[in-house]
């Protein structure tokens, strides 16, 4: 089966916290034999930022940031079996969606893959005419990378015909165990971009601890950081590549995940650092949202902390030996339950059981 992906980026992963997961899950896809095409905006230089060049296993389409672009690569929409119009795509979403919609064959298999459902749905909320809304009549399924029950329940009361969670996992090939960088040593270390509904969670969870434990050595990557005040024990390096995660993850005695507030609200909604951080053997320390039991095993495979003290009173009693034994044991679960190839068995389900369901309807 063809599938044309209309996404923020598969290639950079510059300002796009969702690139490695349409990496791992369509890699998983293309080894099940689909025919993959991503179609990518040049937008916010991510073009001079890639990361990856363009994989065997995906053609990747980039396309100028302009209307004229835009209707040109949806018209490629016809020619696919699935379509798929992802959130956040970063230019004109809704015309976007408009112009695949009409251009996907009526057999078609249409899909918004929903990659920040809490972000979608409080738009959908406070606009009754979103176009969203209109559109969801004509898209016969909306995926997301997470929110269990809370954000299925709303995108069907929204009229949605369906919508089920398709989690973040782990990718074998591109995050696994390293070893050490001696330019990522430090007791805690935190990789996130500064986003509006993370940087409050960031001071509470880790500069608040960093102030507090002075003889600790802290280490933060991400970009946009750079002005914000932070203890002298913090070392902010700034944007750290792909390429260098593995790294980032397995030095530190500890790594930690903040979840932007929205996410935890919601709950149910790893994102990509808790998979990539066990996928490479790190202790992981998370701040608590409702569902982490569902992926790891709290005070076995990962450390739970309800507030910035939680975070300090662990660092403090977290000693080297404990820190790679939960690596360890995160590591083994991930790789057990957790892989991309795994939820591209669900993915591939879907795929064909709705392409049986249209052969019957045309028989």
């Amino acid at each position: 089966m063809k599938i044309a992906f209309y996404g923020s980026s598969l290639v950079s992963a510059y300002w796009n916290g969702a690139a490695t997961y349409y990496r791992g899950l369509l890699r998983a896809l293309a080894d099940k034999d689909y025919d993959i095409t991503f179609y990518e905006p040049d937008v916010y230089d991510r073009q001079k930022n890639r990361d990856i060049e363009a994989p065997e296993w995906c053609k990747v389409v980039v396309y100028e940031g302009t209307v004229e672009a835009l209707k040109s690569v949806a018209a490629k929409a016809g020619e696919a079996d699935v379509v798929v119009k992802a959130s956040g795509v970063g230019f004109e979403d809704d015309l976007l969606l408009e112009e695949v919609l009409r251009a996907a064959r009526p057999s078609a298999l249409k899909i918004f893959w929903d990659v920040d459902a809490p972000a979608t749905l409080a738009e959908l909320r406070a606009a009754p005419d979103h176009p969203m809304r209109r559109a969801l009549s004509a898209i016969d399924l909306v995926l997301t990378y997470g929110g269990g029950d809370p954000v299925v329940n709303a995108y069907r009361a929204l009229g949605a015909r369906d919508c089920i969670p398709i989690y973040n996992a782990l990718d074998p090939m591109t995050h696994h165990p390293v070893g050490p960088d001696a330019r990522f040593t430090a007791d805690l270390g935190f990789l996130g971009n500064r986003l509006p509904d993370r940087e409050a969670r960031v001071e509470h969870f880790f500069l608040e601890p960093a102030n507090r434990l002075q003889s600790g050595s802290f280490l933060l990557g991400g970009s946009g950081w750079q002005d914000k005040p932070m203890a002298p024990n913090v070392d902010y390096i700034g944007h750290v590549s792909t390429r260098d995660h593995n790294a980032f993850n397995v030095t530190p005695k500890a790594v930690l995940n903040i979840s932007r507030e929205s996410m935890a609200e919601n709950g149910f909604s790893p994102a990509t650092r808790v998979f990539e951080a066990a996928g490479a053997g790190a202790c992981l320390i998370t701040d608590f949202w409702e569902g982490i039991d569902l992926f790891l095993r709290p005070e076995e495979e990962v450390l739970v902390a309800r507030d910035g003290q939680d975070v300090a009173d662990i660092l403090a009693g977290l000693t080297t030996e404990r820190a790679q034994v939960m690596g360890q044991k995160a590591l083994t679960r991930v790789l057990a339950d957790h892989t991309y190839a795994s939820r591209a068995v669900t993915v591939d389900a879907i795929f064909r059981t709705h392409a049986a369901r249209q052969m019957e309807a045309a028989e």
